[in-house]
């Protein structure tokens, strides 16, 4: 995939461990193998994106295989469409869904997050990929140089996203269906309330082929409810109450419900 400059636009040339543009920009790899290309101006926080203890806390409770189903799902679907050429995973986390995709078909991959913390992990484990900090809404990549695009849970920028798919490429969205772990949504939170998710939406710029439900049962216990928790938005929104009984809690029953939608550019 080739990569661009995120101040200038110009392509990238990997020189050693450094990606210089013909406007002399330049950015390191890092000691653990991934690349920063998120400028200040396109940061909103000094640190964005995810902390290393929410980032640990996924790849401990994905590498538990509780979530398999979504990552089988990923590989059964990609082969069933002849997915080819170049993965982009945007919103990679610690790239354990999209290492396991990429490696199920044999294409390469680049991930992308923009949390440090995130592509940091992910690039110290899954040494064959190429991960990139850096934000969604301007990928450093040229146009159309991505295979297949996959956002798990995850933000969906369609025009940019349709900018850097390949014209016969085919994106994979996952969203959270509403019926998503009411088990640790009962014990974090005083009521439930009802509220409509769009989990077949439609995209300007994209048909989508198909929408495929996901959904399974598990069990977890101990510290893996925390880091269940810990992976989830829930942990910007839960109060003392919710907090209290999480921490008492040793054992969960619930069910992961999602849809894996299939488009393809218009």
């Amino acid at each position: 995939m080739q990569l661009i400059c995120p101040v200038c636009g110009q392509e990238l040339k990997q020189a050693d461990r450094s990606f210089v543009c013909p406007n002399r920009h330049s950015f390191d790899m890092a000691r653990q193998g991934y690349v920063n290309l998120l400028t200040v101006q396109q940061k909103h926080s000094l640190t964005p994106g995810d902390t290393r203890e929410q980032v640990l806390s996924r790849r401990t409770f994905l590498e538990a295989g509780f979530y398999a189903p979504i990552a089988d799902k990923l590989v059964e679907t990609a082969k069933k469409y002849g997915v080819s050429g170049e993965i982009l995973d945007i919103g990679c986390g610690e790239g354990w869904y999209s290492a396991r995709l990429a490696d199920a078909l044999n294409l390469p991959l680049t991930g992308l997050d923009i949390s440090k913390e995130a592509v940091r992990c992910a690039a110290a484990k899954y040494k064959a990929h190429r991960w990139l900090c850096a934000t969604a809404a301007h990928i450093p990549a040229a146009d159309g140089s991505a295979g297949l695009i996959t956002s798990l849970f995850a933000l969906t920028l369609p025009e940019e996203f349709r900018r850097v798919l390949a014209e016969d490429g085919l994106y994979f969205q996952v969203l959270a269906a509403e019926d998503h772990l009411l088990g640790l949504k009962g014990i974090i939170y005083d009521e439930l309330h009802h509220k409509e998710k769009d989990t077949v939406p439609e995209l300007p710029g994209f048909i989508r082929m198909e929408s495929i439900p996901i959904r399974f049962s598990f069990t977890v216990e101990g510290e893996q409810i925390r880091n269940l928790f810990s992976m989830t938005p829930h942990v910007f929104r839960i109060g003392k109450a919710g907090a209290a009984r999480l921490a008492k809690t040793e054992h969960l029953e619930d069910t992961a419900s999602c849809m894996l939608n299939v488009f393809r550019r218009s």
